[in-house]
């Protein structure tokens, strides 16, 4: 490494800005994922953490008022937030040698984010615009996985206004292409937030109405029988693949509410799959990653069609959770880097590619 990236590698402390909470409504998530980061991160005194929360309406809060929020482990009431106040950065943003964003779905992990830190000439941990826009655009992850030549299921793109012009020749479209079950999602959305699994043409409708509230993009996938596998990726331009792991639920699909309530579903570190199968599903997720361009870490999600022996790439997630329910984490954890660990290379990453 040279130039900055030197002086930062040898700097002790090194002042990282970990940054949370956020516009999304992953918000909550958010400050979950901050809370163990930061627990991590004060263990190595090489680090000093400054937290930094951003409140739902965008505005920056300073350290002090942060670090309350990550001991409170929530957001801060309606009392205690500044309103009205024009956007500014906290003047500690200054002190701050390197980012840490953990801010999970829009106006975070959608490279709008990303591209400030970029132009604050400062190292930060993760993904860069390109792959986290991608990342967090449905639409346009498919567009380039079929580019790329990796395998998806079948799916319709289409937008509020296409669809208000003539609702029966695009429920033919969909019912032809797809049939039932499919699913509709909201096209930048994380954490299965706004998504609907219908099964006829009164709920597809009622499903496109809801999806296009929280974004005016939307995709309508084909349902398929199969199992939920998820593999990790870290790295920089040699990412590795970690140990595959597999999510099991008895709800109808693996929605908002039982991906975070404790208990809801199971997580099977590793999954019980064919050699060849688990080596496809890594080489894909690593495919995947290059392919969008990825920086430091992913979770790539696939559906196994155990019926078939086909393995289908779902999506790529650029800034997983890091919960104590989150897949990303256990799935290193197994595969020999414990959560400190994995913290700390995250940090190693940024400063390697900020050189």
């Amino acid at each position: 490494m040279t130039g900055v990236s030197i002086d930062l590698a040898a700097k002790s402390p090194l002042y990282v800005g970990l940054l949370f909470g956020g516009q999304s409504g992953e918000h909550d998530v958010s400050i979950t994922s901050a809370k163990a980061i930061a627990s991590a991160l004060s263990q190595n005194p090489r680090y000093h953490v400054q937290p930094f929360y951003i409140q739902r309406d965008g505005t920056w809060r300073s350290p002090d008022v942060s670090k309350k929020v990550l001991d409170a482990g929530k957001g801060l009431q309606d009392s205690e937030l500044l309103t009205n106040a024009a956007f500014f950065l906290p003047t500690e943003v200054q002190q701050v040698d390197l980012w840490f964003p953990v801010l999970h779905g829009p106006n975070g992990e959608d490279g709008t984010v990303q591209g400030l830190l970029q132009l604050m000439h400062k190292p930060y941990v993760g993904n860069g615009v390109l792959a986290s826009s991608v990342g967090m655009d449905k639409i346009a992850m498919k567009a380039i996985f079929a580019n790329a030549g990796l395998p998806q299921v079948k799916y319709v793109a289409l937008n509020r206004w296409q669809w208000q012009q003539d609702e029966p020749a695009w429920s033919e479209h969909i019912e032809a292409t797809l049939g039932y079950p499919c699913f509709v999602k909201p096209s930048n959305l994380g954490s299965s937030v706004g998504i609907s699994k219908v099964r006829d043409r009164t709920q597809l409708k009622e499903a496109i109405a809801s999806a296009t509230s929280y974004d005016p993009r939307i995709i309508i996938e084909q349902g398929v029988v199969a199992r939920e596998i998820e593999c990790a990726v870290l790295g920089n331009e040699q990412p590795q693949a970690s140990a595959i792991g597999e999510i099991t639920f008895t709800s109808d699909f693996y929605d908002y509410e039982t991906k975070y309530t404790a208990g809801m579903a199971d997580l099977i570190i590793p999954s019980k799959l064919p050699d060849n199968v688990t080596q496809a599903v890594q080489s894909m997720a690593v495919k995947a990653f290059q392919t969008v361009a990825g920086s430091g870490l992913a979770r790539v999600d696939f559906f196994y069609v155990e019926a078939t022996g086909t393995v289908l790439i779902n999506e790529i997630n650029t800034f997983p959770g890091f919960t104590s329910l989150s897949m990303y984490p256990k799935l290193w954890e197994y595969s020999g880097i414990p959560f400190t660990e994995l913290c700390d290379r995250l940090v190693a990453l940024a400063l390697e590619k900020h050189g």
